[in-house]
């Protein structure tokens, strides 16, 4: 009589679970899938790729008239329709991947219930289909900078890759966390639209920190993409030094995002097929 050998997969338990050869192993899994997401979100539009520029245009463009003009709000001595795009800029990249990634288990479920991979890919491929965006609107902001005569700098352009990595790890590590939690408990997907509403209000995009009064500076300090947009706005359009005091708080508090993101995630994440 012959056997058969049966090799049974469970997930490890804490943070030894995380096993970087194993997502280096499925690493074409992980790009099918970010081939797979970007072909699905231009996929049977009349514009394409234009999406990607239309959308911070014309929200710069709605907030230029209403904040810009009517409001008369501060941009620390450069036009306001720059300083609301650089900011919009990586808050699109972080408010999409955010989104995307808190809803791939459930959007994945067939796939997560039929065959093994690292869990792990389906939270973190979503952030990187935004990145193109992130590259197209980056060259309408260089054709700003031109059109109103300025200048990006050179540390600038230098620490733009460090700027998108912290944005990275806070949009994944949040989307992580928020990812497990949507499989439990579906209320996320709508009450996701309106916690990103908020917390753009709390963050510098429509306006500058120098106006919130110090009291309450921390608050702003506390959301890591204050100091991404800040050293973005202060690099690539000037008008002031970068605070990188203010660059590293963020860097400190993405990285704390991340790492609970992924540990919460591995703590749950041998429920996921049964409740999914």
């Amino acid at each position: 009589m012959a056997y058969q050998e049966v090799t049974t997969i469970k997930p490890k338990k804490g943070w030894v679970g995380v096993n970087v050869k194993e997502l280096w192993r499925y690493r074409e899994l992980f790009f099918i899938f970010v081939w797979r997401d970007i072909k699905i979100r231009y996929k049977q539009t009349a514009i394409g790729v234009l999406w990607a520029i239309l959308q911070p245009f014309l929200l710069m463009v709605v907030f230029s008239i209403f904040f810009g003009s009517f409001a008369k709000m501060p941009s620390n001595g450069v036009p306001y329709p720059i300083f609301v795009f650089s900011g919009l800029l990586f808050w699109n990249y972080f408010s999409v991947s955010l989104t995307n990634a808190s809803d791939s288990l459930v959007s994945n479920e067939n796939i997560l219930k039929k065959i093994y991979f690292p869990r792990l890919i389906l939270p973190l491929s979503p952030t990187m289909t935004p990145l193109v965006d992130f590259a197209i609107a980056f060259i309408v902001l260089i054709g700003m900078l031109f059109y109103y005569h300025f200048t990006p700098t050179l540390i600038g352009i230098v620490i733009l890759p460090l700027l998108l990595f912290t944005s990275f790890l806070s949009a994944s590590g949040l989307g992580m966390f928020l990812a497990a939690i949507n499989v439990r408990y579906r209320d996320i997907r709508y009450a996701l639209p309106f916690f990103i509403q908020s917390l753009l209000f709390v963050t510098p995009v429509i306006y500058p920190t120098s106006i919130v009064s110090s009291q309450y500076q921390w608050i702003l300090k506390l959301n890591p993409m204050t100091g991404i947009i800040e050293a973005a706005r202060a690099g690539i359009v000037g008008g002031k030094q970068i605070d990188f005091t203010l660059l590293a708080i963020s860097g400190i508090i993405a990285a704390a995002i991340f790492l609970f993101g992924i540990f919460y995630f591995r703590k749950t994440e041998r429920i996921f097929a049964d409740v999914a």
